[in-house]
């Protein structure tokens, strides 16, 4: 890339100003369109009907539109779900082998190696610290866990209404699953993206032997700058999309959960592509989405489609495992008996 499409990126605004995006609004749609066309055809048909598709894909864009808010607090909140900068949990002497799928046990495990090893972390720089971020590393396999989570759990209650529920209440159950399958696929396409995975996110940081570049809007440009200039589609990627399959849930001998276990492998295999993309940066193949940016714009694809098959394996996987919701079932039946009896005849 040259410092002219740099510039261009920047003139633009595709840099984002203190916070890390993966993906523009057109590369988290595309992801979250190959995670709907991975499905298989015993997924509950709804969710293709045409609105409820363009409302997945719409969703897909809504964490980063929360992102342009400028209360800190919120930001606090919501800006580190969006990533992991995995060098440095190892700076901590944490083992992904054993991360904890707790995240404020995590947390408090971070902040104890962190200040352990307090000679490993650059200080923070109050000022560039508006919201109180800069301290962790990020949270993006926790966040990824608990909305697969929240998912299983709303088409659990979604089975109990539709046995017991009213039209209303079927409804309502099925817009909140369309709610969550879109705003969850933002955080896997993020997970996709390999500078969401590394500290070296906005430009290489540190010792840097090999001459990566060091621009900060690097990160913008692999987010949409250079998709939007090869011209990248849902339409050209989407006959390469394979069919979804479940997470793998291997039980893990030390009890953790499996989900989440899958969840940080999937971040694992994304950064080992932090280095190749910065080496195609370097050799000047994401530049222009022409015949000498063919080895870049493949790489892309690649990264959208990884992102969309975890979608759809994710979707698939808690809608497979969703367990009767044996609480709301009772309840539903006791209004039912109710309503029954008080129209029995004789009833007051």
């Amino acid at each position: 890339m040259t410092n002219l499409h740099l510039r261009l990126a920047l003139g633009l605004g595709l840099l984002a100003p203190a916070a890390l995006r993966a993906w523009d609004y057109n590369g988290h749609r595309i992801v979250n369109q190959l995670a709907l066309a991975s499905l298989p055809a015993d997924f509950p048909a709804w969710v293709h009907e045409p609105a409820n598709a363009e409302r997945i894909a719409f969703l897909a864009g809504e964490p980063d539109r929360w992102r342009n808010t400028k209360e800190n607090l919120f930001l606090h909140d919501n800006g580190p779900d969006h990533y992991l900068d995995m060098e440095e949990v190892a700076k901590a002497g944490l083992d992904f082998a054993t991360l904890t799928p707790f995240r404020y046990q995590f947390a408090a495990e971070f902040a104890a190696g962190r200040a352990a090893h307090a000679d490993r972390f650059p200080p923070i720089d109050p000022e560039k610290d508006k919201d109180h971020s800069r301290e962790w590393p990020g949270f993006l396999p926790w966040e990824m866990a608990e909305n697969y989570a929240k998912l299983q759990s709303e088409f659990s209650y979604l089975k109990a209404y539709e046995q017991y529920g009213t039209a209303e209440e079927v409804a309502n159950a099925k817009e909140n699953i369309i709610y969550q399958m879109g705003v969850m696929g933002h955080y896997v396409g993020d997970g996709a993206q390999p500078l969401h995975a590394t500290i070296h996110h906005h430009g290489w940081v540190g010792p840097n032997p090999n001459g990566y570049t060091t621009e900060g809007s690097f990160h913008a440009w692999i987010d949409g700058g250079f998709i939007g200039k090869a011209g990248i589609t849902t339409a050209e990627i989407l006959p390469r999309v394979v069919p979804a399959t479940p997470l793998s849930l291997a039980p893990q001998a030390d009890g953790r959960d499996p989900a989440f276990v899958d969840m940080v492998n999937y971040l694992l295999e994304t950064q080992r592509h932090v280095e190749p993309l910065y080496r195609l940066e370097k050799e000047h193949k994401l530049v222009d989405g022409g015949p000498g940016s063919a080895e870049g714009r493949e790489f892309i694809d690649r990264r959208l489609l990884a992102g969309g098959e975890m979608l759809g394996s994710i979707w698939l996987t808690a809608w497979r495992q969703a367990a009767p919701d044996t609480f709301l079932r009772a309840n539903l039946l006791s209004r039912q008996a109710a309503a029954a009896a008080s129209k029995a005849p004789g009833t007051p």
